[in-house]
This record gives C-alpha cells, structure tokens and sequence, in this order.
C-alpha cells in the first residue's frame, strides 16, 4: 500500500510571452475581456465578433475581388448552408479552392471571419478562389450540427465544381481556432464515410480536444485570449453532458480518434504560450506515428490568434510567411489523392 502523502497538483510556471505580443496583451487585457464569461455572455461575445467583421464590400476591395453569397442544401431535416464564395477578379477557372471553416470557439463568429487576410495573402497571390462555410453554431446547435453543415457544404462545392469554376481535386480545407478543429474533423469525416478528397488540411491553433486537461491548458489558465475557463465553455455548449466522457466522437473532436491514418497533407500551428499547444503537438506526432504526413510548427512566446491579434510582430510574419510556403509546396505536388467524389 502507498503511504505516500497525496498532493494536488500544482499550476505549472506559465511560458512568456515575446515581447512584441506581451505589449498587445497588455492592451487587450486578461481572458475574461476577450472571450465569454459564461453561457449567457455569448451574445455580447457574439457581437464584438461580428463588429469586427469585414463587410461585403471590405472584401470587394473597390472590385479587387469577386464576392458571392452562396446557399448549399443542408443535411438532411437541417437549413440551407450559407456559404461565401470568393476570388480575385478575373481569376482563371477551375481555380483551385481553399475551403475555409472560420473560428469562433464552436459559439461565434461568421463565414466572413478571417476572410481579409486569406484573399489578400494567399488567394491573390496563389490564384486561389475561397468557398467560407456559415455552419450552425452551439448552444443552439449542438453537435453534430456544425461539423454536419462542413461536410454538407463540401459535397456541395465539389458536386457544383464546374459551374463555381473551381478544380475539385485541389480543395484545400483551412481553418483557425474551432475552424481548426472542424477542418480536422472534417479530414476524419470524408476518410471515414469516403467522402469528397481533400488535396491538405491547414490547421492553425487548431481546437482539438474536449478534455481541456493537457499541460499547456493548465499551464496558461487566466493567461492570453482564449484560455481553459472560455475552453470549456465553448466545448460544453457544443457537447452538452458528453463533453469530457467516452460519448464524445472524434467527428465532434478530432483528438479523440483512435487511427489517424489515411488523412490529407496537415499543417498544424500553435503558439509555445497558448491553451492547445499540446493536443496540436500530441495531434502532429500521431499522425507520424500512423505514418502520415504532417507539418508542425510551435511559435515561439505567442498566444492563441497572436497573428491576427500582432500582424505586426515578428513572430506573426513568420508563421503567416510560413503557412503560404507550406501551401506553395502543397499545390506544387502532383494530385495523387482519390478523385473528388460524392458521398455515398
């Protein structure tokens, strides 16, 4: 028998933060500024987010790009999905696509979050056109709802490939934050039903695990924008009771599966001094382990969004510099996934 006394376990030293970024913290203020207190915060949360959202004709650019507002059928029983599609005027056809699920924490945000900065570095540049996904967002949607609406909204783009003029064996999913999670899901969905091919999966601060317990979790509670306390918020209203049980499916949070074999090219990104710094590496190493390929790359000192929070630092140039060669080298290769096709 262990006669050891028991102790609890102790907060870890938290990571700095780089200079740079520790200044617009200081501004932006603690965690409790910047996300939801609680569930009935989410609507105040709601509206910060959009307030910051670029309007349609933002994203026009006095014409520089060719905006249209979109509605894919739903899953089956659910309301049409709205979807923005987006390209640079007079971009040659079929263009290859980035599919674009925005972040927000699984409770916010909109399918023109974050949308200025992939026109303007990586659409133009590459020739790229962007279809952005409007999916269901919880507590008034709970799962599956939000991950349903990503995946309906692919076999859509890809069915409608020729008349959006977009190539559907060069899809591309990206997404942030809880877009992240859901491009991660997403990759595990279309393998596992046979889905529509995705060409790579680009995951940036990905939200990947309802557990909301790693180290770095613990290490940087009351710390950054996003941090455990508003985790759990935004896992609870999307799982409800199940979060954190052996209910929670890896189509819900894609760090609860189980084979990560078989999955599209992933980038996966996080800051040394954020929440899912962690499940991002832990996600990385066991798609190598399945003898998969993945990019992983840990910033070093920034916080969770710290480069479109800092798009200024010099930290958040190298990792927006290193996502665009990351997708150079992933457009250069030969198309040897299955061809895009239906769902079943």
């Amino acid at each position: 028998m262990n006669n050891r006394p028991q102790h609890p376990r102790l907060t870890p030293p938290p990571v700095p933060f780089a200079p740079e970024l520790a200044a617009v913290l200081d501004n932006l203020g603690p965690p409790r500024h910047n996300a939801p207190a609680s569930a009935d915060d989410i609507p105040r949360w709601r509206a910060q987010l959009a307030a910051a959202d670029p309007s349609l004709d933002q994203l026009r650019d006095h014409g520089r790009f060719e905006i249209q507002e979109l509605l894919a059928p739903g899953p089956h029983g659910a309301p049409d999905i709205p979807l923005l599609l987006a390209r640079p005027t007079g971009l040659r056809r079929p263009a290859p696509v980035i599919y674009h699920l925005h972040g927000g924490g699984m409770i916010g945000g909109s399918h023109r979050t974050g949308m200025r900065m992939i026109l303007h570095e990586w659409a133009e540049p590459l020739e790229l056109a962007v279809v952005s996904v409007g999916y269901r967002l919880a507590p008034e949607h709970p799962c599956p709802a939000a991950i349903e609406d990503c995946y309906a909204g692919l076999v859509w783009l890809v069915r409608h490939a020729d008349s959006l003029g977009v190539d559907p064996r060069r899809v591309i999913a990206v997404g942030g934050s809880a877009g992240g999670g859901l491009t991660a899901s997403l990759a595990l969905m279309t393998r596992d039903r046979n889905g529509p091919g995705i060409l790579g999966q680009l995951l940036m601060c990905p939200m990947l695990d309802d557990r909301n317990d790693t180290f770095s979790a613990r290490q940087m509670t009351g710390l950054g924008v996003w941090d455990r306390h508003a985790n759990e918020l935004g896992w609870t209203a999307l799982l409800g009771k199940d979060r954190n049980t052996s209910q929670v499916s890896h189509h819900a949070a894609a760090a609860r599966a189980t084979d990560l074999s078989r999955l599209p090219p992933a980038y996966i990104d996080a800051g040394a001094a954020e929440t899912y710094r962690d499940e991002c590496v832990q996600y990385a190493a066991r798609i190598w382990q399945a003898g998969g390929d993945a990019e992983l790359h840990v910033w070093s000192g920034a916080f969770h969004g710290f480069d479109q929070l800092a798009p200024h630092a010099e930290v958040s140039r190298d990792a927006r510099r290193t996502r665009f060669r990351w997708l150079c080298r992933l457009l250069s290769r030969e198309v040897r996934h299955r061809p895009a096709r239906d769902a079943p």
